[in-house]
């Protein structure tokens, strides 16, 4: 018989493994699973063994599906009688690729009809359907014009073992648990009698999978219900064999079973993981320990084996700044353990830089959606005097030296310039090296301390991701020394291509503001809420050019974001400002920058709008004169608070047209944006004068990418 067991994404060669390891032949695996065949026991053998599989189908047929009435005649022509009785339970599940049945719930409810219909047609009376556990779950699978209909032999994901409460949620699905205990080589170390840890163990999925590995339990001992069991061909001699040979192991493999603790410092997640562990039947076979990490003792008194870990990345990038301390602290209890690997899954690789350890290897799975890394460390035991928070020294390869030459070339050179023009904030290093892709942009508040904002550009996904690792772990150990910079100063982001305001939005709470310096400014910046700091410094120029520009003119600020160029066109004697943004969060922060270089009143108004918006309607009022706007809009941008989409390339000419409207007759509008493919349209501007100014408004550290941004003076002739 030919089966096809559907994996998690990044686990269907694992799962091939394991397949052949139960007995099937003639194995196949694709992206979406693994095909195999075997008699009805390979299945059955599947489905209570295998710890990595989704679900295990057994194909009926392929039907024409080009729309939805020729599927519907074609499933209600399969001898379903076979498989159910006509006062049975059924479910369908459909999923389309390629099909031109767009709507998959719309298709497995014809299919649901042309089942009910051949049974009605036929004996008289209709199956009813069960979602939950039907007699038969149908498995219907749309590709290009044709139906893949199987039965789902399983009848509900695998992964469900039966031990977590119903409802209950996890972090970790149990065959994603499973998978990272397989690839951390966690049967050979148990096999071994090496035990496993788990220092943040949460609802203890890691150690629950640990356990029934170690103890060769089959994952589906305890669950009581499969898809097969309602079905006409289900053979229950061969299923009750078969359980009863995995009791028989189960009691076998309980007597071997290495030593097995889990510490959290939460009282709740314990709580769930020894409800868990007894649902599991395995109470007095796993230790859990009401323990911090921090506090958590060494395991000097067990077997040297595996630490398995799961540590909170959140769901967002910019957490690395309210994470990187947890993970600080969890280097910190690993590196003392020589003799032990660990394995440290997280959703934010860059927090794994953290550790101070250097893997040995690291692999891409998925939970749910989020892309993931597992990393493995054979670890051993800290060098004296190694850096806290880097696992690589600058002298540990010619690479992490070449990066410290060449931050110490540029901070001679481009500090003496910041130190002559009383800059006080600039860019350092822009990915000079193309191995090491960052931005390291220097800050410094009023005291005279440094603070280190670091941005790692996206690597595209044909570059190794471990060579990458390694690249980002040796810039973070160089850094620190050559900019003598204490770690909790640097602040390390990783940059991906944005889409709309992406780059604005808030990646973490932390709310620390410092005070910065520009000119006569004095402005905030935020390293940790934010993918970028509140203040673009390769617009400190323009601002400058603003300030002088402003004096005894009504200045308007549109796409303001934090409000830095109004503060400059008020220090430049504007005589009243208006600041408009779509965020509340970015007007408010406006409002303090101005507040603290002493502006406030009404001649100073904030207004939180949609700028096309606001624009049209202000063009058509005309009661708004404005002496010097600035324009410095997303390249693109959505969001529920807009009624259409902002693209700066397709609308640019009616934004420009809008915002002129508004200057006054010797007005000056200052136009910038970062899109580097940008053209300006200057036929359809042509009632305009326009000057390009962009050569004029690249500021000296940022000479090295001089298509950082592009800028025009525009006013109105006549």
């Amino acid at each position: 018989m030919k089966f096809f067991a559907t994996a998690p994404r990044g686990m269907n060669q694992l799962l091939g493994d394991e397949l052949r390891a139960l007995g099937a032949e003639r194995i196949n695996v694709i992206e979406a699973g693994v095909w195999f065949q075997g008699p009805l026991e390979t299945a059955y053998r599947a489905c209570l063994w295998s710890r990595i599989a989704n679900r295990v189908l057994l194909p009926l047929t392929t039907v024409p599906a080009p729309d939805a009435e020729t599927l519907y005649e074609g499933v209600k022509a399969i001898r379903w009688e076979r498989h159910m009785r006509s006062s049975g339970t059924l479910a369908v599940d459909c999923t389309a690729s390629d099909s031109p049945i767009s709507h998959s719930r719309f298709a497995a409810l014809k299919v649901k009809d042309a089942v009910v219909d051949r049974f009605r047609e036929q004996f008289g009376e209709r199956p009813d359907v069960d979602t939950d556990h039907p007699d038969i779950r149908i498995n219907v699978h749309l590709r290009g014009p044709r139906a893949q209909v199987s039965l789902d032999l399983a009848g509900m994901g695998l992964h469900r073992r039966g031990y977590r409460a119903e409802g209950a949620m996890a972090p970790l699905k149990e065959n994603l648990a499973a998978a990272i205990l397989r690839l951390a080589g966690w049967p050979e170390i148990a096999a071994r009698g090496g035990a496993l840890v788990d220092p943040m163990c949460g609802s203890g999925t890691l150690l629950i999978e640990a356990a029934l590995m170690a103890a060769d339990i089959a994952p589906g001992l305890d669950r009581d219900y499969f898809g097969f069991l309602g079905w006409r061909g289900h053979d229950a001699t061969l299923w009750a064999r078969l359980l009863e040979e995995a009791r028989t192991r189960r009691e076998e493999g309980l007597n071997h079973l290495p030593p097995i603790r889990g510490f959290d410092e939460a009282p709740e997640a314990l709580e769930a993981a020894r409800e868990n562990v007894l649902m599991a039947r395995l109470e007095g076979r796993i230790e859990l320990i009401h323990k911090s990490l921090e506090d958590q003792p060494s395991p000097a008194d067990l077997p040297p084996g595996l630490v398995a870990t799961n540590p909170p990345y959140g769901e967002r990038l910019g957490e690395s700044s309210t994470l990187r301390p947890l993970y600080a602290a969890l280097g910190a209890q690993l590196r003392p353990l020589a003799g032990w690997r660990a394995v440290v899954f997280t959703g934010n690789p860059e927090l794994a830089g953290y550790l101070a350890l250097r893997p040995v290897q690291s692999a891409v799975l998925y939970n749910g959606s989020i892309e993931c890394r597992l990393f493995t460390y054979d670890l051993a035991a800290r060098a004296p005097g190694e850096s806290p928070w880097a696992s690589a020294r600058p002298g540990d390869g010619a690479g992490g030296e070449m990066l410290a030459n060449r931050l110490r070339k540029n901070l001679k050179n481009l500090g003496r310039w910041a130190r002559r023009e009383g800059i006080d904030c600039f860019r350092l290093y822009d990915a000079d090296l193309p191995e090491y892709a960052f931005a390291v942009d220097l800050y410094h508040d009023p005291q005279g301390q440094r603070f280190v904002h670091v941005q790692e550009y996206e690597a595209p996904k044909s570059i190794d991701p471990d060579k990458v690792l390694r690249r980002q772990q040796e810039a973070l150990a160089v850094m620190p020394k050559v900019l003598e910079v204490p770690a909790e100063r640097l602040f390390f982001k990783t940059r991906r291509r944005q889409k709309g305001r992406a780059q604005y939005e808030k990646l973490a709470a932390q709310g620390h503001f410092h005070e910065v310096r520009e000119a006569k400014a004095r402005l905030l910046v935020n390293f940790e809420d934010y993918l970028d700091t509140g203040l673009f410094l390769d617009h400190r120029i323009t601002r400058g050019m603003l300030g002088q520009l402003a004096a005894g003119r009504r200045f308007l600020n549109l796409f303001a974001y934090t409000g830095s160029a109004t503060v400059h066109a008020a220090l430049g004697g504007a005589s009243a400002t208006t600041t408009v943004d779509m965020s509340n969060t970015y007007l408010e922060w406006a409002r303090r920058n101005l507040a603290l270089n002493g502006f406030g009143g009404e001649e100073h108004e904030f207004i939180r709008a949609d700028c096309m918006e606001w624009l049209e309607r202000e063009a058509a009022r005309r009661t708004r004169r404005y002496g010097l706007i600035f324009l410095d809009p997303p390249t693109f941008s959505s969001s529920k608070k807009m009624a259409e989409t902002f693209d700066v390339q397709r609308d640019h000419v009616t934004l420009i047209s809008r915002a002129a409207a508004l200057l006054e007759e010797d007005g000056v509008l200052i136009f910038s944006n970062n899109f580097r493919r940008f053209k300006l349209d200057t036929e359809q501007l042509a009632f305009l004068s326009v000057e390009d100014v962009t050569r004029l408004t690249i500021p000296e550290d940022f000479k090295r990418r001089p298509d950082i941004h592009r800028c025009w003076r525009i006013t109105r002739p006549g």
